[in-house]
């Protein structure tokens, strides 16, 4: 995981995940809508995920 991956998830946790699939997207775009917080949290699990 890049140091611009990282800034990008805290600035807007949906385009740093999306290229790791639509479902990734949308689960953290629904997220991001709901609270800031949760967005960033899943995004940051969705990046540190070794696959």
């Amino acid at each position: 995981m890049s140091c611009f991956r990282v800034l990008l998830s805290i600035i807007f946790p949906p385009l740093a995940v999306v290229d790791k699939g639509c479902g990734s997207f949308v689960i953290v775009f629904i997220l991001t809508l709901l609270g800031w917080i949760p967005g960033v949290i899943a995004a940051l699990i969705i990046l540190n995920r070794p696959n």
